[in-house]
């Protein structure tokens, strides 16, 4: 926890895939995909690294001269490539700004992240394909960030850093379980030996207590007549035919 940080220092595909960049097993193929990758970063890429801006989610529709444009407000710039497609020569909405001093780089780092550039609003990061050791680009599964909430984001950079983990102590995790298990022990000696016959009398001890001067319920009929001969029955029949007659 001492040496956490919200950036990452050193790329690792499988941190990257974890909010907090505590996962120890791949959460999806294209982490799996970036751990075994060997990427070489490319060596025709010219220019200062550590003076280049890395601007993406660009509309597809912008040129270079609305690029330029934008980003000379922050300082001079020495060289701006708008990645294209090789056969279509379509843009990728991505594109690599170099300045000629750190001061405008930082200046337009701060401030041109959240723009809106052609109804886009655009991401702004340092390049990271030569500054970032072990950097595995996003279409070999790695990257850095992402729109998608359904899944393949990564963290760990400015678009998305790691959470801060939550670590409980071991003591407590170790009293919890003890409490559970002693839970669990006291639920069991319950059933084996549960008898229903004292909590009813303990119940009428309590309704007793409650209705103290309350009388019985009335019964359907009095034990006196549950008892009566049924030949006394008969003969009152045969009086009360003899008087109607």
């Amino acid at each position: 926890m001492n040496d956490w940080v919200p950036i990452a220092k050193e790329y690792d595909p499988l941190k990257a895939g974890s909010i907090d960049g505590t996962d120890e097993d791949p959460h999806d193929r294209a982490v799996w995909r970036a751990m075994l990758a060997r990427y070489v970063p490319n060596k025709g890429v010219t220019g200062d690294p550590l003076l280049t801006l890395f601007v993406a989610r660009l509309n597809l529709q912008t040129r270079e001269d609305k690029l330029r444009e934008v980003f000379s407000r922050f300082g001079d710039i020495r060289r701006l490539r708008l990645v294209r497609d090789v056969v279509t020569g379509f843009s990728k909405g991505y594109a690599f700004i170099e300045y000629k001093d750190e001061r405008a780089l930082l200046k337009a780092h701060r401030e041109a992240d959240g723009l809106v550039i052609d109804q886009h609003e655009v991401f702004v990061d340092y390049e990271l394909e030569r500054t970032l050791r072990g950097w595995i680009p996003r279409r070999l599964g790695g990257g850095l960030g992402g729109k998608k909430e359904s899944g393949q984001l990564r963290f760990g950079g400015r678009d998305r850093p790691f959470r801060k983990p939550i670590s409980l102590p071991l003591v407590k995790n170790e009293l919890y379980r003890e409490g559970r298990r002693d839970r669990r022990e006291r639920s069991r000696s319950r059933e084996r030996h549960w008898n229903p016959r004292p909590r009813e009398r303990e119940h009428d001890r309590q309704r007793e207590k409650r209705w103290p001067d309350r009388e019985p319920p009335a019964r359907a009929w009095p034990d006196s007549e549950r008892e009566r001969d049924p030949r006394e029955d008969r003969a009152k029949g045969r009086e009360r035919r003899g008087r109607s007659k």
